[in-house]
C-alpha cells in the first residue's frame, strides 16, 4: 500500500523501482491548451532491465535469419499498413533528421483523485478493455511503478516495436518454440539494440525512436494512480525481463498540477512554465524520479501560432506549421540526464537580437582563446560515462569558448536585455570556459521568466532562467546570477549528485565558481578590486549563514542529511529525499553557503590556481555521471 505522506512537513518520496526497469529514452507527444490550462497528449517509455534482473540472452549474437527472421519480415509486413489508432506519423520521408511525433489523447475517464470510471474495474487496477481479475494474478505479476502526481492518466498499452518497417536490423536469431513469447521477446530484443546503438548512430537511433513510437499497440496494460505514483501491469508476465519494454501512456495535465505554473507574463500574455519545484516533473509526465534513471529525450509540442516553446533540447527548435494557427516544436537530447532536469516554457516570447557590431566581434574573438589559457592534457583520456555523443571528445567543441547563445523575454523587458544582458553572456561563458574548459552543453537560450518566479535563475540543458529582478541591478547583479547559472552546466548538471539530499554538490560550487566566473568577466578591474569585491561578498555570505544557523531547524542545516546511508536506494530502486518537501527549505541557502565556504577553504589550503587545475581534472573525469559527497 502507498504511504500517504505530509506534503508540508515529510521527505519527497521516489517511487519509481529502477531496479527492475530503468527508462533509457522518452518519447513526448503533447498540446498545450492554454483556454483550459492542460497539457495533453502521449508519451513513450523505452526500458532497459533493471540491474538486480538483467541476465544475458540466451541467443547468440546474430543477424535476423531463417524462422525468427521471416517472423520478423511477417510482422512488419502484416502491420505496416494497418491504421493506427490515436497515432499519426506525421511525415513519410526517412532521412535520419527528419524526426516528427504526433499523436492525440483520448477523453479523460477519471475524476480529480485519479479513480477511473470504467466500467471494466477490478480492485483499483484499471484497463480500458480486459481487465483481469486481481486475485488471479495481483499477487504473481511484476509491477512497473512509475512517478506521477497531478495527472489523469487515460490508457496504457504495449507499443508493437516489431511492426516497424526495417526494424529487422535490431534483430538477433533465437531458438523459440512459443510463438507469443517470440513476439515479446523479439519486441523487447528490439527495444534492447535500440537503446544500446554506439555514439556515432546517434541520428539513426532517434529517427527508430520516432518510428517505434508511432507503431501500433499490441494490448493493453492494467494501471492504477496513487498519489505519487502510477502502477502497471501485464496480466501473466511475472518478471522485468518478460515485462514489455516499450510501452505508450495517454495522459493530460491538472490545471493545479504542481510541476508548471500557468501565469501571465509581464507584458500581461498567457505562458506555462516548469517553475523548479519541489516534485521535479512527475506533474508534467509519468517518469522516474531518481537521478540514476539518466535518459535522453525527444518532444514534440503543439500549440497556437504566436508562442514560442523553449526546451531543454541540442537544438535550437524552428517551428512546422500543422494547419491553420497551430505550430509544432520539435526538440532532443542525446546526453543522458535525469527527468527532473527536462524544462519547458511556453509563452509569446521575444527574441532579443545581437544589434551592436562590436559586440559581435567580441563574441567571435571570444571563441578562439589560446590554448594556453587551457589544460588540454585531460582531453586526451577516455571518458568515464555511459556512451553518448560527448563535447568533450569533440576537437571543435573543445576549442568553443562561447557556444551559441539566445536571449528571450516578454516584449516589455526586450530594452532591459539589451542593455545589460546580452552583451554579458559571451563574458560569462568564456570566463567559464577559461576555468573549466569544455562547455558540456552545444547552445544556450536565456529566458527572462514571468514574476511569479520565486527565485533568482534556474539552470537546466541548454536553457537558463532569469528574474527580472537581476535586470535593474546593472551588470554586477546580473553577471553574477548569470555566471552561477552557467556553472551548473558543469556541477549540478553535466555532474550530478547522486543523492539529491547532496544538493550542495551543485550550489556550493556554483556559488564559488560564480565568483571565479566573473572576476575573469571584468577584464577591466584590477587584482585588488577583484579581491575587495570577493571579500566583501564573502563577508555577506557569513552574515547569511549565521543568520540562517541561528533562526532555523538544526536538522535542515546538514550537508548529508541522510549520513552513512546518503546513496543508499532500497531492493527496488525506490527512495526519499529527506526533508524534500519541507515548505521552509524552498528559501534556505544554508547548503549553497556552507559549500561555497567549505571550497573556499580547500583553495586556499592549497591555493586557488593548484585547486582550479584540480577541479578541471574532476571535471573530465566525472562529467555524464552521478556522484557522491566522497
Amino acid at each position: 500500500m502507498e504511504t500517504q505522506l505530509d506534503p508540508m512537513t515529510d521527505d519527497l518520496p521516489l517511487m519509481a523501482n529502477t531496479s527492475y526497469m530503468l527508462v533509457k529514452h522518452y518519447i513526448l507527444d503533447f498540446d498545450v491548451d492554454f483556454k483550459s490550462k492542460v497539457i495533453e497528449g502521449i508519451i513513450v517509455l523505452f526500458f532497459e532491465t533493471g540491474s538486480r534482473y538483467r541476465k544475458t540472452s540466451s541467443t547468440g549474437k546474430g543477424s535476423c535469419q531463417s524462422q525468427f527472421g521471416e517472423t520478423c519480415k511477417m510482422r512488419a509486413s502484416e502491420l505496416c499498413h494497418t491504421p493506427v489508432t490515436n497515432v499519426s506519423a506525421c511525415s513519410s520521408k526517412t532521412e535520419y533528421n527528419d524526426i516528427a511525433v504526433c499523436g492525440k489523447g483520448e477523453e479523460d475517464t477519471s475524476d480529480k483523485n485519479g479513480n477511473h470510471s470504467n466500467e471494466e474495474q477490478a480492485s483499483g487496477i484499471s484497463s480500458s478493455k480486459d481487465c483481469c481479475d486481481i486475485e488471479n494474478h495481483g499477487n504473481k505479476d511484476f509491477l512497473l511503478v512509475l512517478d506521477c502526481c497531478d495527472l489523469s492518466v487515460l490508457k496504457v498499452e504495449e507499443v508493437d516495436v516489431a511492426a516497424v518497417s526495417g526494424i529487422e536490423k535490431f534483430t538477433r536469431s533465437a531458438e523459440l518454440t512459443d510463438v507469443s513469447k517470440e513476439l515479446e521477446n523479439l519486441r523487447n530484443q528490439i527495444v534492447h539494440e535500440l537503446v544500446t546503438l554506439p555514439a556515432d548512430r546517434w541520428k539513426e537511433q532517434l529517427y527508430y525512436f520516432t518510428r517505434c513510437s508511432q507503431a501500433p499497440g499490441c494490448g493493453e496494460l492494467l494501471f492504477t494512480t496513487g498519489t505519487w505514483s502510477l502502477e502497471i501491469r501485464k496480466s501473466g508476465i511475472q518478471t522485468p525481463t518478460d515485462f514489455p519494454h516499450a510501452i505508450r501512456i495517454w495522459y493530460k495535465t491538472k490545471p493545479e498540477g504542481r510541476s508548471v505554473t500557468w501565469t501571465t507574463d509581464q507584458s500581461g500574455r498567457p505562458c506555462v512554465y516548469t517553475m523548479g519545484s519541489p516534485i521535479n516533473n512527475r506533474a508534467l509526465f509519468p517518469c522516474q524520479e531518481p537521478p540514476i534513471a539518466l535518459s535522453t529525450w525527444q518532444a514534440s509540442v503543439r500549440t497556437a501560432a504566436g508562442f514560442v516553446v523553449l526546451m531543454s533540447g541540442e537544438n535550437s527548435a524552428e517551428p512546422v506549421q500543422l494547419r491553420e494557427g497551430i505550430l509544432s516544436w520539435y526538440y532532443y537530447v542525446t546526453m543522458p540526464m535525469p527527468a527532473s532536469t527536462f524544462t519547458i516554457a511556453v509563452g509569446c516570447w521575444q527574441e532579443v537580437k545581437q544589434q551592436s557590431f562590436t559586440a559581435a566581434i567580441q563574441t567571435n574573438i571570444e571563441f578562439s582563446l589560446p590554448s594556453s589559457q587551457a589544460d588540454f592534457r585531460w582531453h586526451e583520456e577516455v571518458c568515464g560515462h555511459v556512451e553518448y555523443p560527448c563535447r568533450f571528445q569533440n576537437p571543435a567543441a573543445r576549442l568553443q569558448a562561447v557556444i551559441p547563445y539566445r536571449v528571450f523575454a516578454p516584449w516589455c523587458l526586450m530594452e532591459h536585455c539589451k542593455e545589460c544582458l546580452l552583451q554579458l553572456i559571451p563574458q560569462c561563458l568564456s570566463a567559464a570556459y577559461t576555468t573549466l574548459g569544455t562547455h558540456p552543453f552545444s547552445r544556450l537560450d536565456v529566458l527572462i521568466v514571468p514574476s511569479n518566479f520565486s527565485s533568482l535563475g534556474m539552470a537546466s540543458p541548454h536553457i537558463i532562467f532569469l528574474s527580472q529582478s537581476v535586470l535593474p541591478g546593472g551588470s554586477h547583479l546580473c553577471g553574477t546570477r548569470l555566471c552561477h547559472e552557467i556553472a551548473h552546466a558543469w556541477f549540478g548538471l553535466a555532474i550530478g549528485a547522486r543523492d539529491w539530499t547532496e544538493e550542495w554538490i551543485s550550489e556550493g560550487f556554483a556559488t564559488f565558481l560564480e565568483d571565479i566566473f566573473w572576476a575573469r568577466a571584468q577584464q577591466q578591474l584590477s587584482h585588488d578590486e577583484v579581491r575587495g569585491q570577493r571579500e566583501l561578498k564573502a563577508l555577506l555570505r557569513w552574515r547569511r549563514l549565521r543568520d540562517e544557523v541561528q533562526n532555523s531547524e538544526e536538522e535542515l542545516q546538514v550537508l548529508r542529511p541522510k549520513k552513512e546511508s546518503t546513496g543508499e536506494l532500497s531492493e527496488s530502486g525506490a527512495s526519499v529525499v529527506k526533508h524534500g518537501l519541507k515548505a521552509e527549505k524552498i528559501f534556505m541557502q544554508v547548503h549553497y553557503l556552507k559549500g561555497y565556504f567549505l571550497l573556499q577553504s580547500l583553495a586556499r589550503t592549497i591555493g586557488e590556481a593548484s585547486y582550479l587545475a584540480s577541479l578541471r581534472k574532476f571535471v573530465h573525469r566525472f562529467h555524464g555521471q552521478l556522484v557522491l559527497s566522497q
